[in-house]
């Protein structure tokens, strides 16, 4: 009797083991599925997700955070919504038929709730493919309306003309352009070269219009000098009276009898002989 019931306590710690030993297998199982089907996903900051069916894009967008997906049934791509900056070369013609060589930089983004519908249009990386052939298309219809020289005197209507019909035409892609510059405008080595020498030119023409305008101006002053003095000769003469000459003539005189000594000259001169006057004082 005491050996039939020891054998089914045995029996019971048997089975309460192997229940364990289930639930623990079933734990792991459940955790392995859980690791390998990865039901849940992570929609990281300037991300967006596009939900797909047995890859069938759907209307749902995924905003920023942490959400479940059905595994096997439901993908989710993460698609960057942040600015990116894109620098295209383009090659155009001017009105008067110069070539043109630019580097337009662009810095544009997705529109966020249109994610879905680029990435089932466009695609993930559509740089090459959208970006660049829409900047080459746009500076090539704007440098058409404009010659050289324009181009580089009106180069801020010229940019805002460009950034305005390429923003219309990406928006068509749910494209927006956040920014747009022209790097630069370089042209044929001929026309750089006529563009130095007109430059060079106009500077020698300003300076020989200032040389001019000062000559000139100085010219003016030396006759307005010349003016001044024969007017001011003029009301001198206007002024010199016979009775001004006697009154000069007699504060002479004055003048001369206030510098005399008292003593005679020793030796006069003039029509009359010379006379020593030493002789007389001796005597």
């Amino acid at each position: 009797m005491e050996k039939n019931i020891s054998d089914v306590n045995i029996e019971n710690m048997k089975g309460r083991v192997s229940k364990t030993a289930k639930t623990i297998i079933i734990l792991i199982a459940g955790l392995f599925l859980i690791f390998v089907m990865n039901p849940f996903v992570i929609v990281g900051a300037g991300e967006r997700g596009v939900v797909l069916n047995f890859g069938a894009v759907q209307p749902l967008v995924l905003n920023e955070g942490i959400h479940f997906r059905v595994p096997i049934m439901q993908k989710v791509i993460k698609v960057d919504v942040k600015v990116h900056k894109s620098e295209t070369g383009a090659e155009a013609a001017s009105k008067d038929l110069q070539d043109i060589r630019s580097t337009i930089a662009v810095n544009y983004h997705i529109l966020a709730d249109k994610a879905n519908w680029v990435y089932q249009n466009l695609g993930v990386s559509f740089k090459e493919r959208i970006i660049d052939p829409a900047v080459q298309e746009v500076v090539k219809a704007i440098t058409a309306k404009y010659n050289a020289v324009e181009l580089i005197t009106q180069r801020e209507k010229v940019r805002d003309e460009i950034k305005a019909l390429l923003k219309t035409r990406l928006l068509s892609y749910n494209i927006i352009v956040d920014d747009f510059s022209i790097v630069n405008f370089k042209f044929s080595q001929q026309f750089e070269q006529a563009i130095e020498s007109k430059q060079t030119a106009e500077q020698f023409a300003l300076k020989a219009q200032r040389d001019l305008e000062r000559i000139k101006i100085e010219a003016e002053q030396k006759v307005a000098s010349a003016r001044a003095e024969a007017e001011s000769l003029r009301l001198q003469k206007e002024n010199v009276t016979p009775q001004l000459i006697k009154l000069r003539q007699i504060e002479a005189s004055i003048k001369a009898i206030e510098k005399w000594d008292g003593h005679l000259p020793k030796i006069n001169s003039g029509a009359v002989p010379f006379i020593d006057l030493k002789n007389f004082e001796k005597e």
